[in-house]
């Protein structure tokens, strides 16, 4: 009676603890969230959802672009608007009545229309928009609507009690690409100076690709436990974007000179 006892008292205390380590081991199964013509919403992790809107171009065809929304309790703020106005509405609309949350801070990551191409709804919303000092320069000489605050190399927004953070390492894609994080569940945007896996090299019109290679390693060991990386086109992954994208603009075999008549 008394073993009997015992065994009972031990499995009380252990099976809240099972359950408890099952409950840890569940992975988040990303999933789409919501689906136009004009724009896709895929939650990627508990807090973090990628937006995805489309560009006609000439050289590569309707080209999908990519932008991430962090939430924390009733507030997210957002990487790169979609690629213009009329799908930056439909984004805001959704957040404020699909996640019920409200708009903290847009962020581009550089200044090309597939990063910065809606800011007007935004201004529209009051909401307010940061930007590298570098990324508004730009802006300004291509006569594309600015941000309307600065930020010299970094940036830390409060989101809900978590953080992000925006960051310049150096150039790549541009000379003013930045890149998002959001330390509570490892996840970066890397906009466009992260490829996907086996992209290629894609637009160079404004690159620097004597240092993209070096600039990502600098992210890499800025980084080291980033779990989730989102690149500025293409399929989401981890680390291995990191690596991927160092090694295509790698010129330390061949030299920049040559590596840039490789292209």
């Amino acid at each position: 009676m008394k073993t009997a006892f015992k065994a009972l008292l031990l499995l009380s205390f252990l099976l809240p603890a099972s359950m408890c380590m099952a409950q840890k081991g569940k992975r988040f199964k990303p999933k789409e969230v919501y689906k136009s013509s004009s724009l896709v919403i895929t939650q990627i992790t508990e807090n973090t959802f990628e937006h995805t809107s489309f560009k006609q171009t000439n050289d590569f065809g309707n080209v999908p672009c990519n932008g991430l929304i962090v939430r924390n309790a009733d507030e997210v703020i957002i990487f790169d608007t979609p690629t213009n106005d009329k799908t930056s509405q439909e984004l805001i609309k959704w957040v404020n009545e699909g996640l019920r949350c409200q708009i903290k801070a847009v962020i581009p990551t550089h200044f090309h229309d597939d990063s910065a191409g809606g800011l007007k709804a935004f201004d529209e919303h009051q909401i307010p928009s940061y930007a590298y000092v570098r990324t508004i320069e730009l802006a300004k000489v291509n006569n594309y609507v600015l941000p309307k605050n600065s930020f010299q190399d970094s940036l830390v927004l409060k989101v809900g009690v978590e953080k992000v953070v925006a960051k310049f390492f150096g150039e790549g894609h541009t000379k003013d690409n930045v890149v998002g994080y959001f330390p509570s569940e490892d996840v970066l945007f890397g906009g466009c100076l992260i490829k996907e896996n086996k992209a290629s090299k894609g637009y160079l019109g404004d690159a620097n690709v004597a240092d993209w290679s070096n600039t990502v390693e600098k992210i890499k060991n800025a980084y080291p436990h980033v779990k989730v990386v989102v690149p500025g086109h293409g399929q989401y992954g981890n680390q291995k974007l990191l690596d991927y994208t160092s090694s295509l603009f790698d010129t330390r075999m061949f030299g920049s000179k040559l590596f840039k008549n490789k292209q």
